[in-house]
């Protein structure tokens, strides 16, 4: 299985405050420490960058990302994204922009989502996207 870490558990991932028993948290420092491939994109990383502040926090984070192999959505993966969207819509599922893409690179790439936030376990219910339980 490979993996596709959500800003959700990232976020949890670099708080001091996050209990150490998160499941997802607890998953991704596995996959860390064995050496998995863990795949991100841009958003994310933006994302992480938005939400801490301080020089030492924006290295940290910048550090942890600098060997994971980034995602470049293409024009087709827009696409789909939306027609995700609509789908899910259409199904009586709202998602956001964002996580339709990031749930469309996940099916494109066949990626496992590792996420804290329900909404993928929604999309997952309504397309090909396989989440981490």
């Amino acid at each position: 299985m490979q993996l596709f870490v959500d800003t959700s558990v990232w976020s949890q991932a670099f708080r001091r405050d996050t209990p150490p028993d998160r499941p997802e948290v607890s998953r991704l420092s596995i996959a860390l420490e064995s050496g998995e491939t863990i795949f991100t994109t841009g958003l994310i990383l933006q994302e992480l960058l938005q939400g801490f502040n301080g020089p030492k926090s924006v290295s940290r984070i910048i550090g942890h990302f600098d060997p994971l192999p980034l995602l470049t959505p293409r024009r087709s993966d827009h696409i789909e994204a939306a027609k995700l969207r609509n789908e899910c819509r259409r199904k009586g599922v709202q998602i956001g922009t964002i996580d339709a893409l990031l749930a469309r690179l996940c099916i494109v790439h066949n990626l496992t989502m590792l996420s804290a936030d329900t909404d993928f376990r929604r999309i997952a219910r309504h397309s090909d996207l396989q989440v981490w339980q």
